[in-house]
């Protein structure tokens, strides 16, 4: 760039190089390499012609494009030194200050920015103001001042819609209605929020605004899942992944964004594999807010997924971080991530339940945290109970249950409590989940040795959470009550346990399992109906109280609970169980078979004593249904010596169990089979070419993601021989390898159809756990949630041509009519392979005999 010499004597004409400056502004939000390019140069041209207007327009440009493409220091840096050029004109610095406004919220200084923008106000246009209120509104809302927020957006999108229309002012207008959106999506209006943001995207578009179109559509990811469509989610997370590829800070905040939706949807190990990646990214940008909100949720995720001493550091870390920032509204919830960890590593102390207490009481002051404060109230009642201080645990009680009481008691029959004249804190009232209120009111009766009491506070609580979880409008009003309810349900198992009636005992443990995993769920199931289901066979239902495990037997005649040993010594065993399985079946014995098998044998043995000795003159040599718990999900119950010809089917919950068996279509014709070949298995064509052979009329699929998902929905039975990938601590990000990729979970979320058996030869894809330990997920409780009857999966690696020889023997005896439970048990007694599981009801034949 050149500049012309002006005339002697005459003062030097700066407008060219301002021109210049300010085009380079105007395209740091297009181009922001470019833009940085071009504010560079027009930089060194202002600094030698001594034109410091132009140089502060120009370091604003360049400290924009630094902002677009994460560098938040040197945008601060570059902004900074435009507010000190000497000689700048007061209203190019106050612009330089308008932009600071956001790179200080962004660097972790809410409270700062908001100073920053009382310093530009008085030199700015009426447009510029209006575009400040834009900036304020991101700084408002980290700290918590929503309402604030949304008034600064609506005083400055009127301002905006009358603007001249110039690419800044569109450009303003457009973040102005995603702030705005982002701030409805927090207070849980999300039609308000998705008619924000799709306004920001269709304006973004239109001006050409690429950059800030792909920020908006990033948000997709997050509103998807708050609207309950987690599918969808998955799918706008990948096209976001795509297109803020190279925006490393945007991609961080999205993913960090999409995690605190998972973690409200109650899916805390999804959540923990997006932050695992976000928060290193955010390290190295510096953007101090949005870190400090990643590591809090990643803090609260640890903690659900049973790593209290992880979760601790986290959120300590978190709050110092949080108070750095002057973001006081958020340090209660840091301390309660800090003190429930400190209750999950114990001992509980006078002291621990004090400080309980007092977070209780911060996170009450807040109103957005009243659901967050009620559950922590109540861990502190119990925690007083755990040290013998009833007065304190009857006072914590009673700020939960005095509420309910007043209504029961007093209130004419038929008067609508909102008829009442309001009363101090009935609004915060109002909002203490009904689960947490119920549980209180069944503690308090339980104190009073009235079990009958306290058992009906508990279906009471869970009959209005399963009817209410989905009205909340606050995420975490629903988060709160989905939790609260399992730790309800648990309380009452508890109570049922204690009382020692099989028959309660198995009502509560279905209703447990229910809330904790209510993608299976299909309503409470009585004994009469399980009876009539299965036909011979008996159901062996297991429930873990505290560390140990008992067991609850089902025969067409007989009705038994029995304890058993401990949950550790179960999963000591399956450890050692599933390390042999994993020598036989790959064939990684350095040893021999000889000692592979014994240590199989052994191991097989042992779990069989404690998991089914108490019960084996009632077990006799019927089929069996299994409904595990906790470790013993991941337990492949064909290695136990007693079960290796058995028909076993393993299922989240009795009531699944009957609802996968009345699933299963009885045929008179031959059943759709169709099969496919994932890549990177030897034998893996080979193997479909078998399956194919035993079923006239099945046929083959291409190995894609597409060709696989338009399978499932016109199969009866779909065959894949692909390699499988288990994540258990995100079990939706479990996947089947293809072609083109991975087969996820999450995929499988849209499904309207399922085929009546899928078997998945892939190693470690029938692997199920979660943080509740209620379900098997993965991808078997995946297909079974969509609507399969059956599920086949192997649960440990296996080597390539072993299991195309246990799919080939298989397949031959379920197109002899054999039942898949069956036909499993046979084909592995056949092969010596004992790794693979049946899920779901898989006692009914897909074709008929002969």
């Amino acid at each position: 760039m050149s500049v012309t010499s002006p005339p002697p004597g005459s003062a030097p004409d700066h407008g060219p190089l301002v021109e210049a400056a300010e085009a380079a502004v105007l395209r740091a939000h297009v181009d922001p390499e470019q833009a940085l390019y071009a504010g560079r140069t027009v930089l060194a041209a202002a600094r030698r012609a001594e034109a410091p207007e132009a140089e502060a327009i120009a370091l604003r440009a360049m400290a924009l494009a630094a902002r677009e493409l994460g560098d938040l220091l040197s945008a601060e840096h570059c902004l900074r030194q435009a507010i000190a050029t000497p000689g700048a004109p007061a209203e190019r610095q106050a612009q330089a200050r308008l932009s600071l406004v956001t790179v200080r919220t962004e660097r972790g200084h809410p409270l700062q920015a908001l100073r920053v923008a009382a310093l530009a106000w008085a030199y700015l246009s009426p447009l510029d103001r209006a575009k400040l209120d834009t900036q304020r509104a991101v700084a408002l809302a980290h700290l918590g001042r929503h309402q604030e927020a949304i008034a600064a957006c609506d005083r400055s999108l009127r301002a905006l819609v009358a603007a001249p229309g110039t690419v800044d002012d569109r450009r303003f207008l457009a973040g102005g209605l995603l702030n705005r959106g982002l701030i409805h999506a927090y207070r849980g209006d999300w039609d308000a929020a998705m008619r924000d943001i799709a306004a920001c995207l269709q304006i973004a578009q239109y001006a050409g605004l690429r950059h800030l179109a792909r920020l908006s559509a990033a948000n997709l990811p997050f509103l998807a899942v708050r609207r309950g469509d987690i599918a969808g989610a998955f799918e706008h997370y990948r096209e976001a992944e795509d297109t803020l590829f190279g925006f490393p800070e945007r991609l961080a905040t999205m993913r960090a964004d999409f995690a605190g939706a998972l973690l409200a949807a109650h899916l805390p190990g999804e959540a923990r594999a997006m932050l695992s990646l976000a928060v290193p990214d955010l390290e190295s940008s510096g953007a101090q807010v949005a870190l400090a909100e990643a590591r809090l949720k990643l803090a609260q995720v640890e903690l659900l997924t049973g790593d209290p001493h992880r979760a601790r550091q986290v959120a300590e870390q978190a709050a110092r971080e949080l108070a750095e920032q002057e973001r006081l509204s958020w340090l209660p919830l840091a301390g309660e991530v800090v003190l429930r960890a400190r209750l999950a590593i114990g001992p509980v102390t006078s002291e621990l339940v004090t400080d309980l207490i007092k977070c209780a009481d911060e996170l009450e002051d807040v109103s957005s945290h009243v659901a967050a404060a009620a559950a922590l109230r109540l861990s502190a009642a119990e925690a007083a109970l755990a040290v013998d201080d009833h007065p304190v645990a009857s006072a914590q009680l009673r700020r939960l249950t005095r509420h309910a009481e007043r209504a029961e008691r007093w209130m004419p029959a038929g008067t609508r409590l909102t008829s009442l004249a309001p009363e101090p804190q009935t609004t915060q009232l109002a909002q203490i989940p009904a689960t947490v209120r119920q549980h209180a009111l069944a503690l308090e009766a339980a104190l009073r040795e009235d079990v009958t009491g306290a058992l009906r506070a508990v279906r009471d609580g869970l009959a209005e959470v399963s009817g209410q979880v989905e009205t909340f409008e606050d995420p975490a009003l629903r988060a709160h009550a989905a939790r609260s309810g399992e730790r309800l349900a648990a309380f009452g198992l508890g109570l049922a346990v204690r009382d020692g009636y099989a028959g309660e005992v198995f009502e509560w443990a279905e209703r447990w399992r229910a809330v904790a995993a209510p993608e299976h769920a299909c309503g409470l199931v009585e004994i009469d109906r399980v009876r009539a289901a299965l036909d011979g066979a008996a159901l062996v239902e297991f429930v873990a109280e505290e560390e140990t495990l008992l067991v609850v037997l089902i025969t067409a005649d007989r009705l038994i609970l029995r304890r058993l040993g401990g949950v550790r010594q179960a999963r000591e065993a399956i450890m050692r169980l599933r390390h042999a399985l994993r020598q036989w079946g790959a064939g990684l014995d350095v040893a021999g078979p000889a000692q592979a098998l014994t240590e199989l044998t052994g191991a097989g043995a042992e779990l069989e004593r404690l998991l089914l000795g108490p019960l084996a003159a009632e077990l006799g040599d019927r089929p069996l249904v299994v409904v595990p718990v906790g470790p013993l999900h991941t337990l492949p119950w064909g290695a136990l010596p007693g079960l290796r010809e058995r028909p076993v089917s393993v299922a989240a919950s009795a009531a699944a169990w009957v609802g996968a068996r009345r699933r299963a279509r009885v045929r008179e014709g031959a059943p759709v089979v169709l099969a496919a070949a994932g890549p990177e298995l030897a034998h893996a064509e080979e193997e479909v070419a078998r399956v194919l052979a035993c079923h006239p009329g099945a046929r083959a699929v291409p190995g894609r993601r597409d060709a696989v998902l338009a399978a499932l929905g016109e199969a009866d039975v779909l065959h894949l021989a692909a390699h499988g990938a288990f994540h258990a601590r995100s079990p939706l990000l479990s996947g089947i390898t293809l072609g083109d990729g991975q087969l996820m979970a999450y995929d499988l979320l849209g499904l309207h159809r399922a085929p009546e058996l899928v078997v998945l030869s892939a190693c470690n894809s029938g692997m199920a756990r979660t943080p509740a330990e209620g379900a098997p997920l993965g991808l078997p409780g995946t297909f079974l949630a969509r609507g399969s009857s059956c599920v086949v999966a192997g649960m440990v690696p296996i080597g390539d041509e072993a299991a195309m020889a246990m799919m080939g023997a298989f397949h031959e005896l379920l197109a002899d009519g054999q039942a898949p439970d069956a036909a499993l048990a046979c084909a592995s007694a056949k092969t010596g392979l004992l790794g693979f599981v049946c899920f779901g009801a898989g006692d009914r034949p897909v074709r008929p005999a002969g």
